[in-house]
């Protein structure tokens, strides 16, 4: 069983970065697209952005042109760079497997991001 262990959130203002990563441990990781996705308080788990194992990338619309997915199959790694983050990214971001619900992981604990000033 694959598991799953996300880092990199943490309080950050308005128009700052940050980059989370996502650690998997097990084997297949290689053969699955991955995703980050992340969940407001009082809101849905949704999607952010995806990769696909040979690195095609997709983007929800909010975070589209300010986030970059990526992937490092030989680490077991999946990261997002976030820029230009805003008010409304303030969520816990989670790494898992695309689609959602099709042999997806267990889900880890997932890594807080705050954006305020």
């Amino acid at each position: 069983q694959v598991q799953l262990v996300e880092s990199g959130g943490g309080l950050v203002q308005p128009g700052g970065s940050l980059r989370l990563s996502c650690a998997a441990s097990g084997s297949g990781f290689i053969y699955r697209t991955m995703a980050w996705y992340r969940q407001a308080p009082g809101k849905e788990r949704d999607l952010v952005a995806r990769i696909t194992t040979g690195g095609g990338t997709n983007y929800a619309d909010s975070v589209k042109g300010r986030f970059t997915i990526s992937r490092d199959n030989a680490k077991n790694t999946v990261h997002l760079q976030m820029n230009s983050l805003k008010p409304e990214d303030t969520a816990v971001y989670y790494c898992n497997t695309y689609p959602p619900g099709y042999q997806t992981y267990a889900w880890g604990q997932g890594t807080q991001v705050t954006v305020s000033s």
